[in-house]
């Protein structure tokens, strides 16, 4: 078994930790949104940790009415831009937290007057001493360089943040029983996967809504495990030309888990098969035409981490199908520090 498989398997009990042992921070730090609520909010990241922020701004923006813009790096770092964010809440998410350009970002913008958040996995981190408060996601050790529970341990993090900034007793009800359903999710089989991509060189990579953040990250595990030329898309992007790459065979994988974004990515779905693209549909079992099926996460908000947890363990299983090893993919490093 690969690292990768085996921290993906780890993730479930890495979570059930992290929610109990944070959530009186976050209680806490909720209560502290709802009296001086932000005016508008900011992420700061790269790679899978700006995937995982875009599912942060997704929920932000969704339950809250609030703006949040992801902003790049070398802004600060680079062209040395002139922030004014006063009122506003920066996010800063990385594994290690000590990449050069996300501390130095996070430093302009609280100069700039920002309130400043950081959910990192290794605590005390540079990224973490840089920002007002830190998080940490309590995902343990992650040796595989493709990352998987810390991706997952930095999503529930975000539901419990915004769980708690909006008292939501739903979605904290949602979360306590998490663990047990990705569980569920990473024994889903979807062998049928692995075998119609094993000797792919391209495809897209299509989810809607908060479920375009994994449609990113597994657009970029295809890449880094497993060599494919993968793409992330909107659903409701698709049709605006990302259409004219599509012939007989191509591959297309639609996540389309429960939610307000199903119908239309069902019919999505049956629009492609019908121009010929090879679809392969990851939906749940109340969709008799799906092709992998997803676990229930018991809560819209929370589905994306099933559907990627059940996608983990099937890219690892496709890299070793295709010879490749997930753990140490080619010219890529665990900790990457940009300037």
């Amino acid at each position: 078994m690969s690292l990768m498989l085996e921290e993906t398997r780890n993730a479930p009990q890495r979570i059930h930790g992290q929610l109990s042992r944070n959530a009186e921070m976050l209680d806490a730090l909720g209560a502290r949104l709802r009296e001086q609520p932000p005016l508008a909010g900011m992420t700061v990241a790269r790679g899978s940790s700006d995937h995982a922020a875009a599912y942060f701004a997704y929920l932000c923006m969704k339950r809250l009415g609030m703006p949040v813009a992801s902003l790049p790096p070398s802004l600060s770092t680079l062209s040395h831009a002139p922030w004014r964010v006063a009122g506003q809440l920066a996010i800063a998410i990385s594994q290690s937290g000590q990449s050069p350009d996300l501390v130095a970002a996070q430093q302009a913008l609280s100069r700039g007057g920002a309130q400043t958040l950081a959910l990192v996995n290794t605590p005390q981190s540079p990224l973490g001493q840089a920002s007002d408060a830190e998080v940490a996601l309590f995902a343990g050790e992650e040796r595989s360089v493709a990352a998987t529970k810390s991706y997952l341990a930095t999503l529930s993090v975000a539901a419990q943040l915004l769980a708690c900034w909006t008292r939501d007793a739903s979605l904290l009800s949602g979360l306590d029983a998490l663990p047990d359903r990705l569980e569920q999710a990473v024994e889903q089989d979807w062998g049928t996967a692995v075998e119609a991509l094993v000797d792919a060189d391209r495809l897209m990579v299509i989810g809607r809504g908060s479920g375009l953040a994994v449609a990113q990250e597994a657009a970029l595990k295809f890449k880094e495990t497993c060599g494919i030329q993968a793409e992330p898309f909107s659903g409701a992007e698709v049709r605006h030309g990302p259409m004219a790459l599509i012939e007989d065979g191509y591959p297309v994988l639609v996540f389309a888990p429960p939610g307000a974004e199903q119908a239309g990515l069902l019919e999505l779905a049956d629009w492609l098969g019908e121009a010929g693209a090879r679809v392969l549909l990851a939906a749940d079992e109340s969709v008799a035409r799906r092709h992998l099926t997803l676990a229930d996460a018991g809560h819209d908000d929370l589905q994306p981490l099933a559907v990627i947890q059940s996608f983990y363990r099937m890219v690892a299983e496709l890299a070793d199908a295709r010879g490749s090893d997930p753990d140490k993919p080619r010219h890529l490093r665990k900790v990457t520090r940009t300037l």
